[in-house]
C-alpha cells in the first residue's frame, strides 16, 4: 500500500518541528558561495522582500546592515529548511554586531507572507551606517576577498581558541591593506 506525501501546510509544520528555519539574507549571505562556504550546502531559497527595513552600508565595512524604515523595503533571499545547529553557525557568523530577529517577508514571486529570522544592525544610533548598501557591486569588487575571510572563519571555528567572525573580519583587512608590514625590516 503506497503512501501519499503529507499535504505541503503538513510537511511545513513538520519541518517546523524538526528544527527547519527560514532567515531571511540580504547582504553577503545572497551568494550561494558564501552559503556553501558556512553551512557546507546550499538549502533552497527564494527571492524575498523585507518591508519597513532599509539597508545600509556601513563606514570601514563592506558588508550592510539593516534597520527599520518607515516605508523603505529590502530585497533579499529567504533561505529555507535551515537546522537548528546550522542557525547556531549563523548566530556566529553574524556575531555581535547582529541580532536575530523574527520578521514578517514576502516572497517576490507570489507576495505570499511568511515568517522568517533575520539579523538586524543591534547599533541602531550607529552614525557609521550612510546610503544604501549594492549586491552586484559588492560581488564584483569584493564577494573573492570576502570568500577567503569567511573560509578562514569557518576553518577557525573548528578550532579549539576560535576567533569571532567580527576579529577574524578585522585581522583579514588588515593585511589587506599592509600586506608587507610583518616582513619589512626596521633600519
Amino acid at each position: 500500500m503506497a503512501m501519499t506525501p503529507p499535504p505541503p501546510a503538513a510537511a511545513s509544520a513538520a519541518a517546523a518541528k524538526a528544527g527547519a528555519h527560514s532567515v531571511f539574507v540580504y547582504g553577503s549571505l545572497m551568494a550561494d558561495e558564501v552559503v556553501r562556504a558556512i553551512l557546507k550546502r546550499v538549502p533552497p531559497a527564494a527571492p524575498a522582500l523585507l518591508p519597513n527595513y532599509h539597508r545600509f552600508n556601513i563606514k570601514g565595512r563592506i558588508y550592510p546592515a539593516i534597520l527599520p524604515v518607515e516605508s523603505k523595503k529590502v530585497a533579499g533571499m529567504v533561505i529555507m529548511g535551515v537546522t537548528d545547529e546550522e542557525l547556531q553557525v549563523l548566530d556566529a557568523f553574524e556575531d555581535v554586531e547582529y541580532t536575530r530577529t523574527r520578521v514578517e517577508i514576502s516572497l517576490a514571486d507570489s507576495s505570499e507572507k511568511m515568517l522568517a529570522d533575520t539579523y538586524v544592525w543591534s547599533d541602531a544610533e550607529d552614525s557609521n551606517l550612510y546610503g544604501e548598501w549594492d549586491f552586484e557591486e559588492w560581488k564584483k569588487l569584493h564577494m573573492k576577498d570576502f570568500l577567503t575571510m569567511t573560509n578562514g572563519f569557518m576553518h577557525g571555528l573548528e578550532q579549539p581558541e576560535a576567533k569571532t567572525r567580527v576579529e577574524t573580519y578585522q585581522t583579514f583587512m588588515q593585511q589587506q591593506e599592509h600586506p608587507t608590514s610583518e616582513t619589512q625590516v626596521e633600519g
